[in-house]
């Protein structure tokens, strides 16, 4: 397994040395109410609506300040917008009363925010403050890890744990970003792309999915 899990990392490594986060973000605010809003959405989508949300409220209080009604209806297209509306404003006026307008910096703090998750706070560590805690988990990085052999849970929880026990925490800041683009450009949901996938050779499940 570990011999694998090296060529596996090479490879990806290789093949997706420059790729990062796709959500568009200036600061740590915007990557955590982006990284809210993408939860069941794409990345394009909440690009598109954060490029005309972010300059109707530019900073955490006018955000905390925010009509539910209107933002709701401002973050709409992205789904679920009433709970993440919800959230995001609930989350704001928290990070103004108890950290002065700053985002805090641990796991522990970010997950007890409405509507932050260890996905969503992996996120927002990892690229907001280059702060390496975990590996996040979504749809892309679940369903891979999970082809690939790495894992045999379907709960992000368990596969991080599983994850980070098998890759060295010096990889654990490029996987999420890796692993997102091979999910995105081979390893598809639905008849992944196996006969040009350059993991096809280490993958036990290459060619067995129609």
């Amino acid at each position: 397994m570990q011999k694998r899990i090296v060529d596996i990392l090479n490879i990806l490594g290789q093949t997706y040395h420059g790729a990062t986060i796709a959500l568009e973000c200036k600061n740590p605010f915007q990557l955590l109410v982006a990284t809210i809003l993408s939860a069941q959405c794409t990345d394009k989508r909440v690009n598109i609506v954060t490029k005309d949300l972010f300059k109707k409220y530019p900073t955490i209080q006018s955000v905390a300040e925010a009509i539910p009604a209107e933002f709701e209806n401002d973050i709409r297209s992205t789904g679920f917008f009433r709970n993440k509306a919800k959230n995001i404003i609930a989350t704001s006026n928290i990070l103004i009363e108890k950290y002065g307008g700053k985002i805090p910096k641990t796991m522990e703090e970010l997950t007890a925010l409405p509507g932050i998750a260890r996905k969503t706070a992996n996120i927002i560590l990892t690229f907001g403050f280059g702060i390496i805690d975990g590996i996040a988990v979504d749809t892309h990085v679940s369903r891979v890890s999970k082809r690939l052999g790495l894992t045999d849970s379907d709960n992000p929880e368990k596969i991080e744990k599983q994850l980070m026990e098998l890759i060295p925490k010096s990889e654990w800041g490029n996987i999420n970003s890796r692993i997102i683009r091979h999910g995105r450009e081979v390893c598809f949901a639905r008849k992944p792309a196996c006969g040009i996938c350059p993991l096809n050779k280490v993958c036990p499940s290459a060619g067995k999915i129609k």
